[in-house]
């Protein structure tokens, strides 16, 4: 071979080991980092400095506002946070950090008002696309809640597709889009166009918690992977495995779809001290956490470091709970987050979404299991290292492999070993392997067994 070819094959070789770095990842780890919690009170305070860079795949900083139908800041310090966290991009260039709109407290009007005309979700995707390119973010996260509920119109089920199907056209630097969306059969039914919006969607973040909360009387988990026997009805649907069979029967590529994982739990007030099981009568909210102080909510190292409390496990639902004194608390620990993790691969999703970063043990000083425990296991669990975020090449096999001898440049599956594939560059074979555990299957896709 001349120089010349060595050199195109040499080029070649980059391009698709570049494309392979976005394409190979078999999982995505996915965390919302939430603008508020910088004002929690002592070790409870989250900067981005606290975040630990090489943790998730992708960060989405939550929120942006929106006015007259244009993106802007919510925060006084959000400009300078964007900034720091865009920073982290040196220690792990393969972080994608993302920014989201909306949220449950930002209710549904701007988005109604925004998507009724054609000329004003224009003025609103322009003013993303700069906002985006402005502050070095690597795409856009919908957090609508929800199209056609909570005074939404039915029409904004439309309207909300033509929003994502109107995003910024394929090129160089395509911005990502996702959406976080609902797990409900009645929110998903009244909001969303399924097989359109997950064409235009590069991923979906399903909320698969708040199941069940203190706006209801009885106990029930916060993030049930099954449901119970015992439960009917509508009571039969409110868990994990209902609304990902949903999603995916209605048309989500499983490959789409992100589990939500959350690193809070919601907590009761019994109503008797009994009666503490799951459905047992609840008289309102759990007593608020010395950090994050809202009532009905305590961030796992709040659960955590509860004195006197008892643990104990929900059997059929594979998730836990905890008691002190009158309070009833369901949350998800490492061994549950274990369990929905193998529960994802074996549907074969996309990966974790956790919310939110900052309600892990992020300093490892509350739960002595070091920082970030559930995070962190949500990464192992799912295969993702910082030393294999992409396959690793070796030199041209020797010249006794004639593989790609007439063939077309781009890589094909090997038939003798499933975790290596060949890399055909100008008829020389290059052999690459698939991170630990993975296997190649068809084109550009390193995935699990």
């Amino acid at each position: 071979m001349s120089l010349a070819n060595m050199g195109q094959a040499a080029i070649w070789t980059g391009l698709i080991l570049l494309l392979l770095l976005q394409c190979s990842s078999a999982a995505k780890l996915v965390c919302y980092f939430t603008n508020w919690s910088q004002y929690r009170s002592g070790p409870a305070a989250f900067l981005p400095q606290n975040v630990d860079p090489s943790l998730c795949t992708h960060l989405i900083y939550a929120f942006a506002d929106m006015k007259d139908h244009r993106l802007t800041t919510s925060d006084p310090k959000d400009v300078q946070f964007y900034k720091d966290l865009n920073s982290m991009k040196i220690r792990n260039p393969n972080l994608k950090i993302l920014l989201a709109i909306g949220g449950w407290n930002f209710g549904t009007k701007k988005f109604t008002d925004m998507v009724a005309r054609p000329e004003t979700r224009q003025t609103f995707i322009q003013s993303v696309i700069s906002f985006l390119r402005q502050h070095n973010f690597d795409g856009f996260d919908l957090d609508w809640e929800y199209p056609g509920s909570r005074d939404s119109p039915a029409i904004d089920k439309e309207r909300f597709t033509a929003l994502v199907e109107e995003r910024q056209k394929p090129g160089k630097n395509r911005l990502l889009l996702s959406a976080a969306v609902p797990a409900g059969r009645y929110q998903v039914d009244r909001g969303y166009e399924v097989q359109k919006i997950v064409q235009a969607l590069d991923f979906i973040n399903l909320l698969t918690y708040d199941f069940h909360g203190t706006w209801e009387r009885t106990t029930g988990h916060n993030s049930p992977l099954y449901r119970r026997q015992a439960e009917k009805g509508g009571a039969a649907e409110a868990n994990i495995d209902f609304a990902v069979n949903y999603w995916l029967e209605k048309g989500a590529p499983a490959s789409k779809v992100i589990l939500g994982m959350p690193t809070y739990g919601r907590s009761f007030t019994l109503s008797s001290p009994s009666d503490t099981g799951v459905g047992a009568l609840a008289s309102g909210a759990g007593t608020p956490g010395p950090f994050t102080k809202e009532g009905g909510l305590l961030a796992f190292y709040e659960v955590c470091s509860l004195k006197n409390a008892t643990f104990h496990q929900i059997e059929e639902q594979k998730v836990p709970y905890a008691i002190q004194g009158n309070q009833w608390i369901g949350f998800d620990n490492v061994e549950s987050l274990k369990t929905k993790v193998g529960y994802l691969k074996q549907k074969g999703l996309g990966g974790a979404m956790v919310w939110a970063i900052d309600m892990d043990d992020f300093k490892g000083t509350f739960c002595n299991q070091g920082p970030y425990p559930l995070i962190q296991t949500l990464k192992r669990e799912l295969g993702i290292s910082s030393s294999s975020k992409s396959p690793t090449t070796t030199q041209p096999t020797p010249r006794g492999n004639a593989f790609c001898e007439n063939k077309s440049n781009g890589f094909y599956p090997n038939p003798e070993d499933h975790t290596t594939f060949y890399n055909c560059a100008e008829n020389q074979t290059f052999r690459l392997s698939c991170p630990e555990g993975l296997i190649f299957r068809d084109s550009c896709k390193c995935t699990w067994p």
